[in-house]
């Protein structure tokens, strides 16, 4: 699936930086760089999209029909 989400990267008090997809709830990243934060952010993405997928396909009935949408 290819799919385009907003990344707000703010710095951490800390040091480095840490990310947020507002789309998203509870997808968060960090890293040292922008660009590590982004990649953190990104795998968050991927790992709770997956996991929706997974909770919605569940107890489907054999008779449910499953077909693509796309969406620009």
């Amino acid at each position: 699936m290819k799919a385009e989400f907003t990344a707000i990267i703010e710095p951490a008090l800390e040091g480095g930086y840490w990310a947020m997809c507002p789309e998203i709830p509870g997808a968060n990243g960090q890293g040292e760089t922008i660009e590590e934060a982004k990649e953190s952010l990104k795998k968050a993405i991927e790992l709770i999209l997956e996991d929706r997928r997974e909770d919605a396909f569940r107890g489907l009935s054999d008779d449910s029909i499953r077909e693509k949408v796309m969406v620009a």
